[in-house]
């Protein structure tokens, strides 16, 4: 049987494969947090107003056809 002479410790498969393959992951997390932030901040302008449902909870009734214009998937 052939002996494994290729092997070595700072080859892509020793050390340096390893801190590559770390470094890479870390910039892919690096990456997906700051753009997480950035929707963060962006949504935080947009917060949730319930006024048009509390103002006018008192006419809904639980069973009516006139609940389909109280859609609350609309963003204004």
């Amino acid at each position: 049987m052939a002996e494994n002479t290729s092997r070595g410790l700072f080859t892509l498969s020793g050390i340096t494969g390893m801190l590559i393959a770390t470094l890479l992951l870390l910039s892919i997390l690096a990456f997906l947090e700051m753009h997480a932030i950035g929707i963060q901040k962006a949504e935080a302008k947009h917060y949730y107003d319930p006024t048009p449902i509390v103002s006018s909870l008192d006419n809904v009734k639980e069973i009516s056809k006139d609940n389909a214009k109280y859609d609350l998937s609309v963003r204004k």
